[in-house]
């Protein structure tokens, strides 16, 4: 994944270097269709281009310039391949390749489509050179772009859905329950032997309790003393004393 970034921050950067080109691009592209008796029909697809350059261009400045459009353009479709290498996909990733597959094909139409804000190519042009002759193929390059970057985005966050798929259910919810049962379990279950300690702990002091009071009552009839306060057979304590 790291090098399909650096591809597309070095194929970002020839891009800049042609969009500050943009009108010596559309003025090559009036020269070859000049040179082609061809000022009718818009420039609509890659190898329209190709051609242009290949058999109409005069000039090495246009020759320069149609040639750096191409190769951005080849860079891209290179860039398309080593994506599908990089990661099998999903639905959505797959069908952003598709698009950048068929964007970047040399016989593709292009001219309906049109690069939005924030990108500004089409702004560059006039009415009739947007709607009429160059808007498309202006467009052609960022549109691919924010795809490519689109795909990279998508395809960062696949691990943790597939992680989320998988479990059906959330990732912290499993790595809290491990840790949780062991306090659930202390709370929820007693062991049975320390239930017949606190029960036989409990039978232990009654007993002794019971002793002590029978042991005091004799001491009190063998003395002699109260004797008048103890009368009645004796009775073992309960609740309330006497």
């Amino acid at each position: 994944m790291n090098e399909v970034k650096e591809a597309l921050r070095n194929i970002e950067q020839n891009y800049k270097l042609f969009l500050q080109q943009q009108f010596t691009f559309i003025g090559a592209l009036q020269h070859t269709r000049e040179n082609a008796h061809d000022l009718i029909r818009p420039v609509a697809s890659i190898s329209q281009v190709q051609s242009y350059m290949d058999h109409y261009c005069n000039n090495s400045t246009d020759r320069r310039i149609l040639n750096m459009f191409l190769n951005i353009c080849n860079d891209l479709s290179r860039l398309c391949q080593k994506l599908e290498a990089v990661h099998s996909g999903n639905n959505v990733t797959n069908g952003i390749l598709e698009r950048c597959k068929l964007l970047l094909s040399h016989s593709n139409d292009l001219s309906t489509i049109r690069a939005k804000y924030p990108h500004d190519v089409v702004n560059h042009l006039s009415c009739n050179e947007a709607k009429n002759h160059y808007g498309g193929v202006v467009s052609l390059i960022p549109i691919v772009l924010d795809c490519m970057k689109e795909w990279v985005t998508h395809t960062e966050k696949l691990p943790q859905r597939t992680l989320r798929n998988v479990s059906g259910g959330s990732a912290v919810s499993e790595k809290r329950a491990p840790q949780d049962a062991p306090a659930r379990a202390a709370t929820s279950q007693t062991p049975p032997a320390l239930h017949l300690g606190a029960q036989t702990s409990a039978s232990n002091k009654d007993n002794i309790a019971v002793q002590g009071s029978k042991r005091v009552w004799k001491k009190l009839n063998d003395t002699g003393n109260d004797s008048e306060k103890l009368k009645g057979p004796w009775k073992p304590p309960g609740r309330h004393a006497f």
